[in-house]
């Protein structure tokens, strides 16, 4: 007897087809909530699921009622107090009646909690990035491909079952018996003709008979090779400026920003490399620990990262075998001719190997023009993005934005 032991992990008096349907049905709401969420977590914190606010107004069930109108015969209870023809007065202060109130009730009204609903890890990724992509991401290269396709490659006399190809092995079973019976079939009508003894003839009959309808020699099996799959092999450049303009309120933005665009790579992407670089007046390649965690400050040269970055692609990324991309966040102040300079490297020598590259900026307010973005935005080119992030709410919809989907 066969006995089938659910190990999901569900909690008790939970079910997983629910929770499912659950989020398929208010995705929406809980996208902004998870939003909403994250603006307020600290970095570290980011990847992990946790409770999300949905308002009870949102998910909200529609109710069938009786409506007013129409003839109604009702009976109601007598009082004490009036009688039919009685006016009644208007009360003193405006009406009394207490009601349910939404969220942002007056002093002394009633409120309504929102509806709480706790995401797992897995949940909460996948809503924060489930339609995010890297731009124009291209199959072009084979190199350690862990995955592999099979193709087509003609028919062998051996093989397992499944694989068997009845039309061709039937095909080989004609022609292996028209061949061997054509000789004995002209040795017949001979004899026929001849008027042999009939026990010869039957003889011969029976020989034909005797010819196999399918022998094993004639079975084909459908032959398939094992082919390494293509695979998108991609790296993205990660420059942040950590000069002395930067505040310590804009290098939260940066890192808040790298960290989400770090999440969003490790989650759907399996062959993505991450370059991490950091300028001052000079620009390194670090690690990952030393681009969140180390502090650094000094002066702005922007051309050294773009330098630096260009020397990485010639030296390990050939254009042709990896997608390239580019992510660059600073506060625009640059001094000098760096900003035209910087423009000049990134459109001419980087941007041309680049298939998406994105700029974003810190600046003081949104209204500002600082140095760098007004040299940037004279860069016209289909693959460069330009973005600006004010606060921490504007981190999440700034990635959104850069990375959306693309319609197909």
């Amino acid at each position: 007897m066969s006995m089938i032991i659910d190990r999901r992990l569900n909690d008790r008096n939970k079910n997983a087809t629910n929770r499912a349907r659950f989020i398929r049905r208010y995705k929406s709401q809980l996208k902004r909530s998870v939003a909403d969420v994250v603006a307020e977590r600290s970095i570290t914190d980011m990847g992990r699921g946790g409770e999300v606010g949905i308002p009870v107004k949102d998910i909200s069930e529609p109710k069938f009622r009786i409506g007013q109108g129409g003839d109604r015969e009702m009976v109601h209870p007598g009082n004490h107090s009036f009688s039919p023809g009685d006016r009644i007065a208007k009360p003193q202060g405006g009406g009394g009646g207490e009601g349910e109130g939404g969220d942002g009730q007056g002093e002394g009204g009633e409120g309504q909690d929102n509806f709480m609903f706790t995401l797992s890890k897995e949940e909460f990724m996948n809503l924060f990035f489930d339609d995010l992509e890297l731009p124009r991401l291209a199959r072009n290269v084979l190199g350690d491909a862990k995955q592999f396709t099979f193709r087509r490659a003609g028919y062998t006399p051996s093989g397992v079952p499944s694989n068997l190809s009845v039309r061709r092995s039937l095909q080989n079973a004609m022609a292996r018996k028209i061949a061997l019976a054509a000789p004995l079939k002209r040795e017949l009508r001979e004899l026929e003709e001849s008027g042999a003894d009939p026990q010869e003839i039957q003889d011969l009959k029976d020989r034909i008979d005797r010819i196999p309808f399918l022998d094993e020699y004639d079975l084909r099996f459908r032959h398939k090779v094992k082919e390494p799959k293509p695979i998108s092999r991609a790296v993205m450049f990660c420059l942040m400026d950590v000069s002395a303009s930067m505040s310590e309120q804009k290098k939260d933005l940066a890192k808040r920003f790298f960290t989400l665009l770090y999440l969003f790579l490790n989650r759907k992407y399996e062959h993505v490399e991450l370059v991490f670089i950091r300028h001052t007046s000079n620009a390194e390649e670090v690690d990952e620990h030393a681009f969140f965690h180390d502090p650094q400050t000094g002066g702005t040269v922007v051309m050294s990262a773009l330098n630096l970055a260009e020397e990485i692609i010639k030296d390990r990324y050939a254009p042709d075998q990896w997608n390239i991309y580019g992510a660059q966040v600073s506060d625009g102040d640059a001094f000098g001719s760096d900003p035209q300079r910087s423009a000049a490297k990134l459109r001419d020598d980087i941007l041309p190997h680049c298939r998406y590259y994105a700029y974003v900026e810190v600046p003081d307010n949104a209204s500002s023009i600082t140095p760098l973005g007004a040299a940037y935005s004279q860069i016209h080119s289909e693959n460069f993005a330009v973005a600006k992030v004010m606060g921490r709410r504007d981190v999440y919809p700034v990635l959104r934005e850069l990375f959306q989907r693309e319609a197909a």
